[in-house]
């Protein structure tokens, strides 16, 4: 159920000094959602870069972890551009201004849907092999990514999430655009964001060290979490 805004929406600090890594940005985030240590909550990281944050949320508030991929729609001739996501479960959204100002078609949206399922069945058929999806009804849950620019890839996590009936549905990212945040804060019961510089360009530029995360070490991270759980 959409819902007109977040019940705690919380934007901590408007500048743009950057955060050493994804490391530091996942403790700092902790620190904010401390009141859900012990809460038998579900952090959900985005792929591939939010899976180190939501790693580190996870081990400071004793929560479970596990992932939800999902992809943007590229605009023709226009690759950094969404014109829409699409979720694992297959849950398509679409941006109806991108898709007018660019004239894409009902056939290219179709071939760029087609490509992006497989990459996502690609992805999951691997990660899921290392660690189970997790039910999440009923759960308290904590979605996060390394960072929101267009939010596109981040609304089609939160619907995905929504459709499992969670109990409660945080957003919570180290850095993103103020707009974007309160476009996502409607679906969400609450959202936390570290901080939303006045000229956001690129999630990286809050970061020091942004480097690349490859599938292997989403594997590693997952596979590593997975023997911690078990030994509980």
């Amino acid at each position: 159920m959409e819902r007109k805004t977040a019940l705690k929406f919380r934007i901590l600090s408007n500048n743009g000094e950057p955060f050493l890594d994804r490391v530091e940005a996942g403790k700092l985030l902790a620190v904010a959602l401390r009141e859900y240590r012990g809460q038998n909550a579900v952090v959900v990281g985005i792929p591939r870069g939010g899976i180190i944050v939501a790693r580190e949320i996870a081990l400071a508030l004793d929560a479970d972890l596990d992932i939800i991929v999902a992809h943007k729609l590229r605009t023709p001739g226009q690759g950094e551009l969404a014109m829409g996501s699409i979720s694992e479960r297959g849950d398509l959204f679409l941006n109806r201004e991108v898709l007018k100002d660019a004239g894409v078609t009902n056939s290219e949206i179709e071939q760029e849907k087609v490509i992006q399922k497989a990459e996502i069945q690609r992805r999951t058929s691997m990660f899921r092999t290392i660690k189970p999806k997790i039910p999440l009804n009923g759960r308290i849950v904590i979605v996060t990514d390394d960072g929101v620019a267009t939010g596109a890839t981040t609304q089609a996590a939160i619907k995905a999430v929504l459709a499992e009936k969670p109990k409660k549905l945080i957003l919570a990212v180290p850095v993103g655009s103020e707009e974007t945040l309160r476009v996502l804060a409607r679906d969400v019961d609450e959202l936390v964001c570290l901080k939303s510089p006045n000229y956001l360009t690129a999630v990286g530029q809050v970061y020091r060290n942004f480097a690349a995360v490859t599938d292997e070490g989403v594997l590693e991270i997952l596979k590593n979490y997975r023997a911690k759980e078990e030994t509980k």
